[in-house]
């Protein structure tokens, strides 16, 4: 198989604060190809973002990376500022969690997204380029829409307008960070569905960080689970959703309402008991081990090391028994 365009290994982040080093990512490793799509997917406070940002290289001045993020070879984190300034917007692109505060209030769409091409070396009418950038995502009267502000968009043209400007120049691998969190339920169908259109037309990586699993069983070639900063299931898409492995996947797909007979659809639908823990205090062995039905004394011992089983990488030593 060809070189992964982007690999992470044994990524870890901590950051300083006044409680002391808080881990927020532990031992981290995927690979994504080109033309491929990752799906990222946990609750909040899993890590995700956290992943994303490490990737962009935009980690606050507190944060302590640890490990290698691959591009293309080149070693990310080793990457000086301005090294990092090149690739982002251009071969490196993100598309952050909501549009409204992402876009700037005080300069026009048409403004913006010339102002990405500008900055990447882009030549000829930029004003024209970026009308076409629109068309390509949906955006009707696009030269009309240049002139707009973000405070005239609807949030779904927001995010419209925010994928425009991550794939203006042409990115390898773009980053969707819960893009459709702020919208509502047509609207969030028609951004992914724009977004797997322009990653199938363009060949791009795309990974998609979502707390929603319904939506990476929907756009995914492969899921990565993650809990407390933990890889805990990873694999083929098909793998993943049809034949979990670990608790945390089992319990994240059965809290999908399409995923219950007609007889329970009016009963609750089932919950994971307990919270996410407080990551400066994690507790002892397996960090699902507070929460799982599964738990025996082994589990809060030592952390699991993750192991193949058939196509899925699985951090769990009672997987034999949950499937």
């Amino acid at each position: 198989m060809s070189q992964p365009l982007l690999s992470v290994q044994n990524l870890s982040v901590a950051f300083e604060t006044r409680r002391g080093l808080v881990n927020v990512i532990e031992d981290l490793s995927f690979e994504l190809h080109r033309g491929r799509t990752l799906g990222i997917v946990g609750e909040s406070g899993s890590g995700k973002s956290v992943t994303s940002l490490a990737i962009m290289g935009l980690l606050p001045p507190t944060a302590r990376p640890a490990g290698k993020v691959l591009f293309d070879g080149k070693d990310l984190l080793k990457s000086s500022e301005g090294e990092m300034q090149k690739l982002r917007g251009g071969r490196l692109s993100m598309i952050f969690q909501d549009p409204m505060t992402s876009l700037n209030p005080s300069f026009t769409v048409g403004f913006q997204i010339e102002e990405a091409l500008r900055t990447h070396g882009v030549k000829g009418n930029l004003q024209e380029k970026a009308a076409d950038l629109l068309k390509q995502v949906g955006i009707p009267d696009p030269a009309l829409r240049l002139s707009s502000y973000p405070h005239q968009l609807s949030g779904g043209m927001s995010q419209r307008v925010m994928i425009a400007m991550s794939i203006a120049c042409s990115p390898d691998l773009l980053i969707a960070d819960e893009p459709t969190t702020a919208l509502d339920v047509t609207i969030q169908a028609q951004i992914l569905a724009l977004l797997k259109q322009i990653q199938v037309e363009r060949k791009m990586g795309l990974i998609l960080i979502t707390h929603d699993i319904g939506v990476v069983a929907q756009m995914a070639d492969d899921i990565l689970v993650m809990y407390a900063g933990h890889v805990m299931e990873a694999g083929p898409k098909e793998e993943v959703i049809r034949r979990p492995k670990h608790p945390y996947t089992q319990a994240l797909l059965a809290s999908l309402p399409g995923s219950h007979s007609l007889g329970e659809f009016r009963s609750r639908l089932p919950t994971i008991p307990g919270l996410v823990p407080d990551l400066l205090h994690r507790p002892p062995g397996c960090q699902l081990n507070p929460r799982c039905p599964y738990v025996i004394d082994t589990c809060k011992q030592a952390v699991p090391e993750a192991r193949m089983i058939g196509a899925t990488r699985v951090r769990c030593i009672r997987q034999e028994k949950t499937v």
